[in-house]
């Protein structure tokens, strides 16, 4: 999958399975806010680029599934983990890469994401990061909520990213 047709919502899952191990579409919903058809597409479109792929057997240790609190767990679910080409991608992610991703997504992107992390929400950004233009794009990638908080998706997409 090119840098340019990935979507913040595949970068979370990626990164969300990097953190996690394995996991499942209803729980990276869950912890995210982002609704369960959203994820789901994401994964199949991840998985036709090679980047994910099914768990297979019938159980998951917590050593496997970080995110679990019980030591071992049976699958009632379909759970899902980073190809090996999955696992080199999201390893190869790096500050420079980033930048340019977030600044292909939005206008000034990496200042206005970086940004955002740091402060409580939109309105609290510098004069020359709050257009009406980079609103109306944080809003259409779920970075923020119409009344400008940060989203439960992108706090966690920055802290599983380190920015």
């Amino acid at each position: 999958m090119q840098p340019a047709r990935l979507l913040p919502v595949h970068l979370y899952v990626l990164t969300h399975l990097k953190k996690a191990g394995v996991d499942y579409a209803k729980m990276m919903g869950k912890m995210s806010g982002l609704p369960l058809p959203l994820i789901e597409d994401a994964i199949k479109d991840l998985m036709e680029a090679g980047l994910v792929e099914r768990d297979s057997g019938s159980a998951v240790k917590r050593s496997k599934a970080r995110f679990k609190k019980a030591f071992e767990v049976h699958k009632h679910h379909t759970y899902y983990s980073l190809s090996r080409e999955g696992e080199l991608f999201v390893r190869s992610i790096d500050e420079k890469w980033l930048k340019e991703y977030f600044d292909s997504l939005l206008p000034g992107g990496w200042k206005v994401v970086r940004a955002l992390a740091e402060a409580k929400s939109f309105n609290e950004l510098p004069k020359n990061l709050r257009g009406d233009k980079i609103r109306e794009e944080l809003l259409l990638h779920r970075f923020i909520t119409p009344s400008g908080r940060k989203t439960e998706f992108f706090k966690l997409m920055v802290e599983f990213l380190d920015v």
